[in-house]
């Protein structure tokens, strides 16, 4: 008998080893998959002619962009004069105590580089990467819009062409190629890992992992 209880408890131990390295397995090739498919689609500019052209928001100051929003909205207005859509969409609200809303400071930034005032919608909320896409896709389809190439960092490119996917966008992604998001190695790095663990969370819980994604300011 206790042959057979110590056969028993080593057959055991082995079936839980197996198991802990089957699921420790599974977790490094989701985990490893997910930042792959986060680098591939940073490095994709797709300018396929859409509806609008929808720039992310980002930290502005006094109605100033900060150095994130502007190459966005750089990369925004360069798609526009290039004939990619007829309409650009800026979106964003304002942290308390701020005078104007990322998307009020966006519009204002881009008629300054040269895009038409009429042609551009300013979706003046949004405090998070998924309440922002979800206040676009209403205001395109109160205007019978569905495409849209999304502007932003390129390692939150995934996850925002995601996220408009999910809320019925027929959605591509253009990312900016310059700005604080490229600047260095490190700053590649660590938009990788955290955009990793934000779109596994996402796919988890349909919830935004965002801390705002004005994340670099």
């Amino acid at each position: 008998m206790p042959e057979r209880r110590g056969g028993f408890g080593s057959a055991l131990a082995r079936w839980s080893g197996r198991l802990v390295f089957g699921a420790l397995l599974i977790g490094i090739v989701l985990v490893g998959g997910t930042a792959i498919r986060v680098w591939q689609v940073a490095r994709i500019n797709n300018d396929t002619p859409a509806d609008a052209i929808v720039v992310l928001g980002a930290a502005q100051y006094s109605g100033t962009p900060s150095s994130v929003f502007e190459a966005r909205l750089d990369q925004g207005a360069a798609l526009f004069k290039k004939g990619v859509a007829p309409l650009v969409i800026t979106v964003g609200g304002k942290q308390p105590g701020d005078e104007y809303t990322e998307a009020a400071s966006g519009k204002m930034y881009l008629v300054d580089a040269g895009v038409p005032a009429g042609n551009i919608v300013a979706v003046e909320t949004g405090s998070d990467t998924l309440k922002s896409i979800e206040a676009v896709a209403a205001e395109m389809r109160k205007r019978d819009l569905s495409s849209v190439v999304v502007v932003s960092d390129p390692w939150h490119s995934l996850r925002a062409r995601t996220m408009a996917r999910d809320d019925g966008l027929e959605a591509w992604a253009s990312p900016t190629r310059h700005g604080p998001a490229v600047l260095t190695r490190e700053s590649q790095a660590h938009g990788i890992a955290r955009e990793t663990g934000a779109l596994l969370w996402y796919q988890l819980t349909h919830f935004s992992a965002d801390f705002k994604y004005t994340a670099g300011q």
